[in-house]
């Protein structure tokens, strides 16, 4: 068979297990998911020595370890893997939620129920992790997924759907609920961008050429996540020992994903007590720093480009500017800022408010570090991804956001006349 025919087959085989999985109940779906916590556990030896052909093919490419590290997969972060697992089994079922209800002055009794969105597509880099977590919450929440994964991680996923599946085969539900998309080629997610009518939904997860390729080439409708160039903006009025620890944090504790700080914002009225210190602290936690001429004043930097402020390194790298009020830090994020995720250290609750007020980001922090923005840490358990546009999901989307809705009402015989309503029987 051909490539398309193969993406065919396992289209259509997640349509079928997604007609199957929407009226389960929750129970089902969390023995479900316990199942593959546990299978991915048992079989962590399998998964992580997949893992390691990744990894090997990786590093003869020439990858770069912040990358790497974002592949990588341990027997330690396979038990993470599946304990976040574990946690969405225990989260409510979002299917059947009553949004919102009523009984109209006819009688009728409206409510608007939660309800799968179908088939999920998910086109993603690297991380596979993502292919677990992907799943679950797509399981929990009701539906069937098609995972496209990178080729960089082929050997990894392959393992992954696979141990899933087998799971999935002793339970009730359907072992095609999740599919890994055949192929590695760009065709091959063509396939899957093209796929309307049997793929309800898609959502890309990775890098911005990879989203703009998806969000203007796919004829299935798109839920758009987005990059992550991240801000801490210092207030003039900041606490220096927490604005330098927030920063450490934001920057070094994981650089290499979408919530980690890129860029450092300082008002012009800190500088001199804070910049010092900052640099410094960079300095020993081994990030080069791509200052601007401000900044150069107080430490060794390398100069920054117009790039540097728009980029979202992945990396030991930051770039930072000084300001010369809250206004221009506000002006600076909106002009270079992805929508991710904002910071401001302040002790002004005037500033904070104005802030959060005027900075139009999925998240924004007040005193904390940009490395919150995640599902886990909203209580939310493993997210499908941290979504930047405005429609239907914003920030951290959990199980609500990978549901519809539907409007049930019940009447007792009502009917519709141009008189008004009648109810059946109609009294004389």
């Amino acid at each position: 068979m051909s490539e398309a025919d193969d993406f065919l087959k396992v289209a259509t085989e997640a349509k079928e297990a997604a007609a199957v999985l929407a009226p389960l109940p929750r129970a089902p779906k969390d023995a479900a998911l316990r199942a593959i916590a546990d299978a991915l556990v048992a079989r962590s030896a399998e998964i992580v020595a997949a893992n390691a052909e990744d990894v090997a093919q990786a590093r003869e490419n020439g990858t770069s370890e912040a990358m790497i590290d974002r592949l990588s997969l341990t027997p330690a972060r396979v038990e993470a893997v599946a304990e976040a697992v574990r946690q969405v089994a225990d989260l409510p079922d979002p299917v059947g939620e009553v949004v919102r209800g009523s009984t109209l002055p006819n009688g009728l009794e409206l409510r608007q129920i939660r309800v799968p969105l179908g088939v999920v597509g998910i086109i993603y880099e690297g991380r596979p992790n993502v292919t677990v977590d992907a799943a679950a919450l797509c399981l929990k929440s009701g539906n069937a997924v098609l995972l496209r994964g990178s080729s960089s991680a082929r050997s990894s996923n392959t393992a992954l759907v696979r141990v899933m599946k087998e799971a999935l085969a002793e339970t009730a539900v359907p072992a095609g609920a999740v599919q890994l998309v055949p192929g590695v080629t760009r065709e091959s997610a063509k396939h899957l961008m093209r796929a309307r009518g049997l793929v309800d939904v898609l959502i890309p997860r990775g890098g911005a050429s990879l989203i703009n390729s998806v969000v203007e080439e796919s004829t299935v409708p798109v839920i758009e996540t987005g990059v992550g160039n991240c801000h801490v903006y210092v207030d003039a009025d900041a606490d220096v020992e927490m604005a330098v620890a927030i920063l450490i944090n934001a920057k070094t504790q994981r650089p290499s994903v979408c919530n980690a700080a890129e860029t450092l914002l300082v008002h012009a009225d800190i500088a001199e007590a804070f910049l010092p210190r900052a640099l410094a602290a960079l300095a020993e936690n081994g990030v080069t720093v791509h200052g601007d001429a401000r900044v150069a004043a107080y430490g060794e930097v390398v100069p920054a480009t117009e790039e540097d402020f728009f980029a979202e390194y992945l990396s030991l790298d930051i770039a930072v500017a000084v300001v010369d009020s809250l206004e221009d830090a506000v002006a600076h994020i909106k002009k270079y800022g992805s929508g991710h995720t904002d910071a401001i250290v302040t002790r002004s609750q005037a500033a904070a408010r104005r802030f959060v007020s005027l900075v139009d980001s999925a998240a924004v922090a007040v005193n904390a570090s940009t490395r919150f923005t995640d599902g886990g840490e909203f209580g939310f358990g493993a997210e499908i991804g941290i979504s930047t546009q405005k429609l239907h999901a914003r920030g951290p989307m959990g199980l609500p956001e990978l549901t519809s809705t539907k409007w049930v009402y019940t009447g007792e015989g009502h009917m519709r006349t141009s008189d008004g309503t009648v109810v059946f029987p109609a009294t004389p």
